[in-house]
């Protein structure tokens, strides 16, 4: 049997956990066009048995999604970085992830000056760049001189296949890590809390996302109760909504994603600049 672990980074909105989410089938980190939607390791188990394994043996990869690295404006922020290049470390494999839409800029080569020789570069969006986007941006990944380059796409699965076989390939002798069936080690309250976030950015489109963080509180099954937190009075209104209207359609969606029968019950609360206060990321699961 082989197996190990593969960190997957890169800058903001590249689409590393919908990637993760591909290669695993099912959804086990929270996706937005919001940055900072990843706040901490994430992992995802994917267990290849052997009669499917490009290698011929059963094998298990630990895949572990990364909140983007970026140039930090707060305590969270420095947070968040660190988080992500402490993942680099110990690990068998890291997949550097970079945008086919976007011409490879400072920030990406910040993050590729921080990974291993030996690092794949994944180009990620290809469904939605042309062709001659896909070729420049294969030409500039070049240039960082890593060991491989796969276009993908983490939205159609276009390319992900290839990928994995790859990283398979790679993985050492070994036992595995979690037991067979075990996709990821969030625990379920977590899980629940970053629902409720994921959701929140996707019903606000402003800057509050930013400011919100969210966690469970009382967990009586199949009663949860999950507090969202804000930094300034005025954010709670927003995030509230008209006679508690955005509230009611995250509520809405969140269920949508649970198990038939779950309550959720969403509570708004002003915790003063919280992302400026290290002591408040572990309180938040930071």
């Amino acid at each position: 049997m082989r197996s190990g672990f593969v960190t997957i980074v890169g800058r903001p909105n590249v689409g590393k956990s919908t990637l993760l989410n591909n290669i695993l089938g099912t959804k086990v980190s929270i996706m937005s066009d919001k940055a900072q939607t990843t706040r901490t390791q994430v992992r995802g188990v994917l267990h290849v048995p052997a009669d499917t394994s490009p290698v011929g043996e059963e094998a298990q990869i630990v895949f572990v999604d990364t909140p983007g690295i970026h140039k930090p404006v707060t305590a969270l922020g420095d947070r968040l970085n660190a988080t992500a290049t402490d993942a680099l470390g110990d690990v068998d494999v890291v997949c550097l992830v970079l945008d086919a839409t976007a011409p490879m800029g400072r920030g990406d080569r910040f993050v590729a000056a921080r990974v291993p020789d030996d690092a794949i570069v994944v180009i990620n969006k290809v469904d939605a760049a042309t062709q001659d986007q896909v070729l420049k941006q294969l030409v500039a990944a070049s240039g960082l001189e890593r060991s491989a380059y796969f276009p993908v796409s983490a939205r159609t699965g276009q390319g992900v296949d290839d990928l994995v076989a790859e990283l398979i390939g790679r993985l050492p002798e070994g036992p595995p890590f979690y037991p067979e069936g075990q996709i990821t080690d969030v625990p379920e309250a977590f899980w629940v809390a970053e629902l409720v976030r994921e959701q929140l950015l996707a019903v606000l489109r402003e800057e509050v996302p930013h400011s919100v963080a969210t966690r469970v509180t009382e967990w009586d099954w199949p009663r949860v109760r999950c507090e969202i937190l804000v930094e300034r009075d005025s954010q709670k209104g927003i995030v509230i909504g008209h006679k508690g209207s955005v509230l009611k359609e995250v509520g809405t969606r969140v269920r949508a994603q649970m198990p038939e029968g779950a309550f959720v019950e969403l509570f708004v609360k002003v915790d003063k600049d919280w992302q400026r206060r290290p002591d408040r990321f572990e309180r938040y699961g930071y």
